[in-house]
């Protein structure tokens, strides 16, 4: 074989194999996509019974939900992440990632994350929501994390 030119090699001339990039994660991350429809599902299937119990039943009609805002919505998000903890926990889905085969997993061990590790993830995503610069990463990132995964180091995969 004959020796090649460094001239060769910086302008791509060469013949030589080149190896590919192995990424270290075996698993496949979720689309951003997946993960949208998988949010808004959550949404409608956890959000919205939560939201009907508060407006109608604890704060008396939308009145005094449009007076009480902020205390309106503490006594919707905070049943919410708590359900929504539960629901991940357990399986590591909620209705939402069940229905679109995701999974949530701690980046390091590639299990199911503590409920520890998942409650803080789940207040992140709800600060992070308020500053919507959190969920936006997700459309600039090979990965397709969040600023919550990124934070509390898990990973939303699909297993199909």
């Amino acid at each position: 074989m004959k020796k090649q030119r460094f001239r060769e090699v910086k302008q791509g001339k060469s013949n030589a194999i080149k190896a590919k990039k192995t990424s270290l994660f075996p698993y496949a991350y979720a689309k951003p996509s997946l993960k949208i429809k998988a949010f808004l599902t959550d949404s409608f299937m956890l959000m919205m019974p939560i939201l009907y119990v508060v407006i109608y039943f604890i704060m008396g009609g939308r009145e005094h939900f449009a007076a009480h805002k902020v205390l309106g919505w503490l006594y919707i998000l905070f049943p919410y992440i708590i359900i929504q903890t539960l629901f991940m926990s357990k399986t590591g889905q909620t209705p939402g990632y069940r229905a679109y085969d995701l999974h949530l997993i701690d980046e390091t061990t590639g299990e199911k994350p503590s409920i520890f590790v998942i409650l803080f993830r789940n207040v992140c995503a709800i600060l992070s929501f308020f500053s919507f610069f959190g969920w936006i990463m997700m459309f600039f990132r090979k990965d397709g994390k969040t600023l919550h995964d990124l934070l509390s180091h898990t990973a939303v995969i699909h297993r199909p």
